[in-house]
């Protein structure tokens, strides 16, 4: 046995690893490989929207030819301003964010203290709320939204923002409620007493306490019921008809009309895509932590 030979074998035992041999300066393959590999199934799964992206880029004549025109066209944005003038997209576009951003508060006022009272309380009750909540998420969504189309005409407020906003309320309260629940379980117990041992009420230490320390949890849930609230389309789509309407309904309203028209659409798809993108980027840490952390634990 040659004295290289003999350095690479005491390596291995002394370190528990395979020797591993190789030129001087030579780095593994493999990350490249997977980031190659990455890289394509990136593209794969954007492919649509890079597609969509062309296509509202392009002149009319040229975005619907067949054969499809890759290269040698000049791109313009008039699908943009066409969308901006000649449609109520602007106000589509606000009752959207009102809906979301209104639906979230209301969802994280409920949801903390109902979440809160169910981490600190497990019981039969506790446990059979969880799972009637969990059967009212899974219920098929046309079960849900066809009643509260009858209540808002009953009440009076159909066609408005608020009963939009309350709609995405109850239908996304039941995810909220797991989520923070899950998160305030991972919180010890003792903090709770200590607190109470220095005089603060249950109401108190919430405030003071729990909700400082819940911040990641609370942001990663209000993150979620934003996004779902900012897509819903079914939900908009009964509860809405001209005044409170919300930017997936007006886009499904311009599919199979004229060409112009399915232009707009695409841009309407692209203005209302991109924020959830910046969002989710922004945000990823907390969407992972979500998933992995509070999603799943009990």
């Amino acid at each position: 046995m040659t004295l290289p030979d003999l350095d690479l074998s005491t390596r291995a035992v002394t370190t528990g690893r395979p020797a591993v041999r190789g030129r001087a300066g030579t780095r593994p393959r493999r990350p490249v490989i997977t980031g190659i590999l990455l890289a394509i199934l990136c593209v794969v799964v954007l492919s649509p929207f890079i597609w969509m992206t062309l296509s509202v880029t392009k002149p009319t004549d040229v975005a619907f030819a067949n054969p499809p025109v890759l290269w040698g066209y000049e791109p313009t944005l008039k699908a943009f301003v066409d969308l901006w003038e000649t449609t109520y997209f602007a106000d589509y576009l606000v009752n959207t964010i009102v809906v979301a951003v209104v639906s979230t508060v209301i969802a994280l006022a409920i949801g903390i203290p109902a979440a809160y009272a169910l981490s600190r309380y497990p019981s039969y009750v506790s446990a059979l709320l969880l799972v009637l909540a969990l059967i009212f998420r899974a219920l098929p969504r046309f079960a849900v939204v066809l009643p509260m189309y009858d209540i808002s005409r009953a009440l009076g407020i159909y066609d408005t923002t608020f009963a939009l906003a309350i709609a995405l309320v109850a239908i996304n309260q039941p995810f909220t409620i797991w989520l923070l629940r899950n998160f305030f379980a991972d919180i010890p117990r003792e903090l709770d007493e200590a607190a109470m041992i220095d005089g603060c009420t249950r109401i108190g230490m919430l405030r003071r306490v729990m909700i400082p320390l819940m911040g990641p949890g609370i942001l990663t849930a209000g993150i979620f019921v934003f996004l779902f609230a900012f897509q819903e389309y079914l939900t908009a789509l009964v509860l809405t008809d001209t005044s409170s309407k919300t930017v997936p309904v007006f886009i499904a309203t311009q599919l199979g009309q004229t060409l112009p028209m399915l232009q707009q659409a695409g841009a309407a798809s692209m203005l209302l895509t991109i924020p959830v993108f910046v969002i989710a980027f922004i945000a990823q840490k907390y969407l992972v932590a979500g998933l992995s952390d509070g999603a799943v634990k009990g």
